[in-house]
């Protein structure tokens, strides 16, 4: 007897705008309506719009990414009712593949300017920049990085169950309080519930005017349920244990990523993508008090890029800044720093500074904390695998600097 077809529990619809699809949100909120329910272990296929909704362009202009209209992210699909979840269990997602569409078959990395949130090192690299990636099969390859191809570790970005309103109320209260307390001069700490292009799926309009309200952003990750991890390993294979707030749970998904490197540091930084993920559900009745979960658990799966032992050039970094400054123990000082190693690492083949921040962003690099106890510096380290590269970038080995093109930037 053969298996049966695998149901689509969602189809998006690539030419209409995503605030006009009904099985897509853009905010967390327990009273956003489901918009169907899946079987307790049961497989299905969930397809997904990228984060933007479609705002980025296959071109050769940045302009799209400087202009993004962040109060519109990310679109996600669902949520989705899983029969039999309560609040208490623990709802097991199964990767089981992830793939783009056959009739889109390209994603993007980009880099906001600062005005739109920039990234990692956006205080060093302030300009919007953007690369394309065209797929072939597992691997990619973009214009406007050339000489590297590598295989992607297709993931979602997104993977999340709604709050309840307890859960809901405590994001607003402290990430509310952090927002208030920042001294950080013309840094955005936080974003706080934002009316403006709220999108709460076939909600009825007092339900979308309450999330609007209410409704927690999308944009970070949160303790309570995972949502925006942006963890490279939660490739085909691996399992999520998330936690249950509310009847049904509630599941969403969406930000599918056909590659990222450890951090994602430009903020657009994966090769973003718009495709289809099918995934398996299990509820584990009672399983937040049996693990004592505070937060979601994940099991990598057994699919990753092969690179080979010592086939990986790492960097260090260490908590003093391109400025000189002594940090304590501070693990973020010492990862940016890494990445300046590379950066000044690889310009000498004739990359610019830009293209090889978005490189950090999508390739498959490790980052690592190799040290967080030896004070005062904090040490890290950021491997990044020789073999994407079409020629060898050994220290022994002598630069040859050839024209590497220009990735895409802004008209003005």
């Amino acid at each position: 007897m053969g298996l049966k077809e695998i149901r689509t529990a969602l189809k998006v619809d690539l030419d209409k705008p995503a605030s006009q699809q009904p099985g897509l949100h853009n905010r967390w909120h327990p009273d956003i309506p489901a918009h169907g329910k899946i079987a307790n272990n049961e497989v299905v296929k969930i397809e997904c719009l990228d984060w933007t909704g479609g705002q980025i362009k296959n071109d050769d202009s940045a302009d799209d990414v400087k202009n993004v209209d962040l109060t519109k992210i990310h679109y996600l699909s669902g949520p989705f009712d899983i029969e039999t979840a309560e609040p208490g269990d623990i709802l097991l997602v199964e990767i089981q593949d992830v793939q783009p569409f056959q009739d889109q078959p390209w994603g993007f990395t980009g880099i906001f300017d600062r005005q739109n949130g920039g990234g990692f090192l956006d205080e060093i690299y302030p300009e919007a920049a953007k690369a394309i990636w065209d797929f072939e099969g597992i691997f990619c390859s973009s214009r406007h990085i050339p000489h590297v191809r590598f295989a992607g570790l297709i993931h979602p970005g997104i993977l999340g169950c709604a709050p309840s309103t307890e859960v809901l109320a405590e994001w607003n209260k402290r990430e509310g309080e952090l927002i208030a307390a920042n001294t950080v001069a013309d840094r955005i700490v936080a974003q706080p519930p934002q009316p403006l292009n709220t999108h709460a799926g076939n909600a009825d309009e007092a339900t979308k005017s309450k999330v609007a309200k209410e409704g927690a952003r999308t944009i970070p990750g949160r303790p309570e349920h995972g949502g925006n991890c942006d963890i490279k390993n939660l490739s085909r294979g691996s399992k999520v244990y998330l936690p249950v707030h509310v009847p049904g749970a509630k599941f969403s998904v969406g930000d599918l990523h056909f590659s990222q490197g450890d951090g994602e540091i430009s903020f657009c930084g994966a090769i973003e993508m718009a495709g289809v993920i099918t995934l398996k559900f299990s509820v584990i009745k009672n399983g937040m008090a049996k693990l004592d979960m505070k937060s979601p658990i994940f099991h990598a799966g057994p699919v990753e890029p092969q690179f080979g032992p010592g086939r990986y050039l790492a960097f260090e970094g260490f908590s003093v800044d391109e400025k000189g400054k002594q940090h304590y123990l501070d693990a973020s000082v010492a990862y940016r720093q890494t990445c300046l190693r590379v950066i000044e690492y690889l310009r000498r083949y004739g990359y610019s500074d830009y293209q090889i921040y978005l490189l950090l962003s999508c390739a498959p690099v490790q980052g690592h904390i190799a040290g967080i106890v030896d004070i005062p510096n904090a040490c890290t380290t950021i491997g990044v695998p020789m073999d994407i590269f079409d020629f060898d970038i050994r220290p022994e080995t002598d630069a040859v600097k050839m024209d590497m093109g220009t990735c895409a930037f802004t008209s003005s």
